[in-house]
């Protein structure tokens, strides 16, 4: 049965407010990557497949991890654009930017729910065009032999959750608002489909020296 393995980017410019601006990692960024390419190393942990979506901050974490292949890069994995989108809720509905994580928490859940109704115009993508790309990627990779790693960004890892276990909006957006930088999440392919058999793990991070890097932002 094939493993899919996929990893949040390491930390970025959480000061940012555009796309840009936010596509680098941290200098806590790559540590978080570097720690967890290690744990896979001294764990025996091995990849026959390496992708990642195009983001400066995905093709970063991969080379921080070092896992030795050169990733296929691939846009389906790429993350959904949220500075983008922000600033069209606030143009469009008066919806302000959030300043912090604490105001992200209620921003976020409103942004995907106006997003998912399809009352934001000029922006990337809509709701549904990013779930049929999350979905087509996923069941490309799954078709694959042996067992792969995906560097990608937390809005996907959440629609891959919403589109293999059927979760509702409330669901994907609290899965989103959870999910950590370097988190792991594994889906195994089973006859009906994939199964999500981890989520949003941190081993390489799980001690007292170095839970000060489980971060979300």
């Amino acid at each position: 049965m094939s493993q899919i393995t996929l990893i949040r980017h390491g930390q970025a410019n959480s000061n940012a407010r555009t796309e840009d601006d936010y596509d680098r990692l941290s200098e806590l960024g790559h540590q978080q990557a570097a720690w967890l390419g290690d744990y896979f190393r001294t764990s025996g942990e091995r990849f026959a497949r390496v992708y990642s979506g195009t983001l400066r901050r995905h093709v970063e974490t991969a080379q921080s991890m070092g896992i030795g292949a050169e990733p296929v890069q691939d846009p389906r994995l790429n993350e959904l654009a949220y500075f983008t989108m922000a600033q069209a809720m606030q143009a469009q509905h008066g919806v302000p930017i959030p300043k912090d994580r604490e105001e992200f928490l209620t921003h976020l859940p409103l942004m995907f729910r106006t997003w998912q109704e399809d009352r934001l115009t000029d922006i990337p993508e809509t709701f549904a065009t990013f779930e049929t790309r999350v979905r087509a990627a996923l069941t490309e990779i799954a078709d694959g032999h042996g067992p792969a790693l995906v560097v990608t960004s937390g809005g996907l890892i959440g629609m891959a959750m919403r589109v293999t276990m059927g979760l509702d909006l409330q669901a994907m957006t609290h899965a989103c608002l959870a999910i950590q930088n370097t988190s792991v999440h594994r889906w195994t392919r089973l006859p009906a489909g994939l199964a999500l058999t981890q989520f949003n793990a941190l081993p390489h991070l799980d001690t007292i020296e170095r839970r000060h890097a489980q971060t979300h932002l």
